[in-house]
């Protein structure tokens, strides 16, 4: 069993939490994901390490409520036990030869995004971030990435805060305006993903994408996380999460995103009916 150590709301879907997991908190880098059930019958889900403190031997997670186990998760106070807590799992982030690199956030991707920037930073790289959300109530983060960002630029989709428009219009601008970036990474929503590599492309900076495709096991032996990169099978569990964002076939990664949107709302129905039992 693995304890709860600290619990934060960081927007109203999304929570932030410490969970003491010491052998795990010893080894992860930047990049790197776990896997955990919230109780003994739950399902598996994929979460990214979103930092560690090897000192207090804990792993801070990050996740946004959109499903029966994430409401579980978020249920779940303080001071209690999640069942099962496997990792790190996947390939961490390669850094090597990186002298200049902008971060690209979407939304909850954030969470991935921030540690991969933090690594930079202390490997002595120049780091620009681009972070975007939908509006100020879902932005979260801003303080950390501050922090470990040579040049910050804040999005929202409708202006409240920050710059209004989309991730890609300063990123663009920076590769225009001369910013010679070693590499691009992005981590958020499919469709940004996407629309970031359609950005870099046509100059030829080197972009990192990070996927998060269905996963059951980690480990490469369910299949469930495939991907096409490059026109060959990958999986993201074992060959990732990181992929170059060149070789992704995106549609096939959307398409296969939205199998399961059904049975996941109706397993968020269900949770929130059980919710309401208990209380």
């Amino acid at each position: 069993m693995y304890r709860i150590v600290n619990k934060k709301e960081l927007n109203p879907t999304v929570t932030m939490m410490d969970i003491y997991a010491p052998l795990v908190a010893d080894k992860a880098l930047a990049g790197q994901f776990i896997i955990l059930r919230v109780d003994g019958d739950g399902e598996r889900i994929p979460l990214t390490v979103a930092g560690c403190d090897k000192e207090a031997g804990t792993v801070k997670i990050i996740f946004q409520v959109v499903g029966g186990t994430t409401m579980r998760l978020n249920a779940k106070k303080q001071g209690e036990y999640i069942s099962d807590f496997v990792g790190p799992l996947g390939r961490p982030t390669e850094t090597d030869g990186v002298k200049k690199v902008c971060i690209v956030g979407g939304g909850v991707g954030c969470a991935i995004a921030l540690p991969v920037a933090k690594r930079f930073k202390e490997l002595g790289c120049e780091v620009h971030s681009i972070i975007g959300f939908r509006n100020k109530d879902l932005v979260i983060l801003e303080d950390e990435f501050a922090a470990c960002s040579d040049k910050l630029t804040v999005m929202t989709d409708d202006g409240s805060y920050g710059r209004q428009g989309v991730v890609t219009a300063p990123l663009k601008e920076g590769i225009e305006g001369g910013e010679n970036y070693d590499k691009v990474i992005a981590i958020g929503p499919l469709i940004m993903m996407k629309f970031v590599v359609a950005t870099t492309k046509p100059f030829g900076v080197p972009t990192v994408v990070s996927m998060n495709p269905i996963m059951i096991d980690g480990t490469g032996m369910c299949g469930g996380c495939r991907l096409t990169v490059g026109g060959k099978m990958k999986f993201a569990c074992v060959d990732g999460p990181d992929f170059d964002g060149f070789e992704v076939d995106f549609d096939e990664a959307m398409r296969r995103s939205s199998m399961y949107s059904d049975f996941e709302k109706r397993e968020r129905e269900l949770s929130c009916n059980l919710f309401k039992k208990e209380a």
